[in-house]
């Protein structure tokens, strides 16, 4: 991601445009890594948002809105002491680097005015938020860095502030162009990675660019270039630093294939030429504060999900060692006839048996009376060598009707924790995988010590599931089997139409018929959503399964979502959502 010191350069400047004179109203921690800060600035209302966590760090204004904890972490509390109702005189950036001080003008405890500096350091798994006093002294961070985490540099409270160390690295902003060249003439790197290498607060994408539009050829090796090339690329260079630094810059957005959002940056992107979408936006916050909350809700759900998704996975792991082992246990009894036949055997011949003897050769009257050994048990007598033939058979009888029983109880566990796991991936929200948890609760899995009990105290009211309107129809699709429950079960008339994926896990989709028939097209667009929210959403070709819900019933005993249907139609599509 492009968060350089460009993209910090940029931030500096559109912080300074909207926040400057700002008082400090609100401040709030939602994250353990994360801190938002209201602000009143020239008769608008503005949110910071801070983020020191290791894979999306960052700072910019934002709309986004998140839960507040109940109880404000110690961080939160040293801030609002510090940071509440404090008038925000500066912003800088020093040294190009990564890091961002918002300067406070607050009152301590005495009732003196104090400058306090609230600091910024977008380093990746090393970022941090740091409060210091007026005289650099650290007050607190949301980081604690001791000599365990650290022997370079410690962020302990009452310790001085020092910069991160630096990599001798040049500042672009102050050097000029004769000498850049100078630097570029002697360099044996291949141009992006001089760049990269050379300057400070340049990222790879923009060192790429850099590069690609002073030679066409970010990888082109310096010592290859004809002196008019290198000069070329020196004027690109403090070309592109000084229009950052008079603060013209092109906020963008990239996507990829199917519309995914790549990253961001504080410049436009020609080296990708047409191979991704590139989309320009009014400010770098704005950029930022669209490409932040897919990607921080990405990475957050993925932290919230993690013990849960364990749990399902080491069930379906359990489930898939319990059925090959029934199932070679039901190939095991399937031999059964021929413990029979050797009870008839030894019995028709035990007059040929010998006491304490460890085997015997008979004529097979069953194989054309061709020899076969039976192995016996010396210890016993040949009668009870006959009787143990025959128990054995009546055993693996018995066994093969209880065990495949147990399969088709373990498989249908095991197809009902692949939809919980496929329900679990679509999540959205803190509130979507509490629903999930308390659907295997309700399911009878026992979460043991692992901190996946249900929440406590006031009932949180039933999500809602997916709603879209289709050719004049109401479609509803449940994200859960709780909600499949309900939508089918509940909700719908017996006239409705339901829609399932063939074979898969996926959600119970619902279309409102109200009376009307549905054209065969409007068919085809509702079997399209069913497909897109099931397993086989990335599969070019899915069959879905459709019928009135009259003829979809729900066993006795079955496990949340799981249904059994008939009178069906099945139909094959490409998973998308259409209109």
């Amino acid at each position: 991601m492009a968060f350089d010191g460009i993209a910090i350069s940029c931030i500096v400047k559109e912080l300074e445009s909207n926040l400057l004179n700002g008082r400090i109203d609100k401040i709030t921690q939602p994250e353990r890594d994360e801190i938002h800060i209201n602000i009143r600035a020239d008769g608008k209302n503005h949110k910071l948002i801070a983020s020191a966590s290791s894979s999306n760090p960052r700072i910019h204004i934002s709309r986004e809105q998140k839960k507040n904890p109940e109880k404000a972490p110690m961080f939160c509390m040293l801030l609002r002491k510090h940071l509440l109702g404090g008038k925000i005189t500066g912003f800088s950036q020093p040294e190009f680097e990564r890091v961002i001080k918002m300067h406070i003008e607050s009152y301590d405890e005495l009732g003196d005015l104090s400058i306090k500096t609230l600091i910024v350091e977008i380093m990746g798994r090393h970022s941090n938020i740091i409060l210091t006093d007026s005289n650099e002294v650290i007050l607190g961070s949301i980081k604690h860095v001791d000599f365990t985490v650290s022997s370079l540099r410690q962020i302990i409270s009452g310790m001085r502030y020092e910069l991160p160390p630096s990599q001798n690295k040049i500042n672009p902003t102050t050097i000029p162009t004769e000498n850049i060249y100078a630097i570029v003439s002697v360099s044996k790197y291949p141009a992006d990675k001089f760049i990269l290498e050379t300057f400070t607060g340049v990222g790879p994408l923009n060192a790429r660019e850099i590069a690609y539009r002073a030679l066409g050829d970010f990888e082109r090796p310096i010592p290859s270039l004809s002196k008019d090339e290198q000069k070329s690329l020196a004027e690109e260079i403090a070309k592109c630093f000084k229009e950052i630094e008079c603060g013209k810059y092109t906020p963008i957005l990239i996507y990829k294939e199917n519309n995914n959002i790549f990253d961001f940056n504080a410049i436009d992107i020609t080296q990708y030429e047409d191979k991704f979408k590139v989309e320009k936006r009014n400010s770098l916050w704005e950029a930022l504060d669209e490409f932040y909350s897919i990607r921080d809700w990405e990475y957050r759900m993925v932290q919230k999900t993690a013990s849960l998704l364990k749990f399902i996975d080491n069930n379906i792991q359990r489930c898939q060692k319990k059925l090959a082992l029934q199932q070679q246990k039901l190939k095991e009894s399937r031999n059964r006839d021929k413990y029979k036949m050797y009870g008839d055997l030894l019995i028709s011949n035990i007059h040929l048996i010998k006491e304490k003897t460890s085997e015997i050769q008979l004529e097979n009257f069953f194989d054309n009376m061709q020899p076969i050994k039976i192995q016996l048990l010396p210890e016993l007598s040949p009668s009870q060598n006959v009787q143990r033939y025959y128990n054995l058979y009546q055993k693996a009888k018995n066994a093969e009707k209880m065990t495949g029983r147990q399969i088709k109880l373990t498989t249908s566990e095991l197809e009902y924790l692949e939809s919980v796991k496929e329900s679990l991936q679509r999540a959205e929200n803190e509130q979507d995988i509490e629903e999930i948890k308390k659907e295997l609760i309700l399911a009878g899995y026992n979460f043991g010590k692992t901190k996946l009990a249900p929440v406590k105290g006031k009932k949180e009211p039933a999500t809602m599931p997916h709603i879209f309107t289709i050719d004049g129809f109401e479609v509803f699709v449940g994200k859960n089997n709780i909600q499949n429950d309900r939508l089918t079960l509940k909700e719908a008339k017996k006239s409705d139409l339901w829609f399932h994926v063939k074979d898969y896990p996926g959600s119970h989709t619902i279309v409102k018929t109200q009376g009307k028939t549905p054209t065969d097209d409007s068919i085809v667009k509702f079997a399209k959503i069913a497909a897109y929210f099931s397993k086989a959403k990335n599969s070019a070709n899915v069959p879905v399964d459709y019928t009135i819900v009259k003829n979809v019933k729900k066993p006795s005993g079955a496990k949340p979502g799981m249904v059994i249907y008939e009178n069906y139609k099945t139909i094959n599509v490409k998973p998308e959502i259409t209109s």
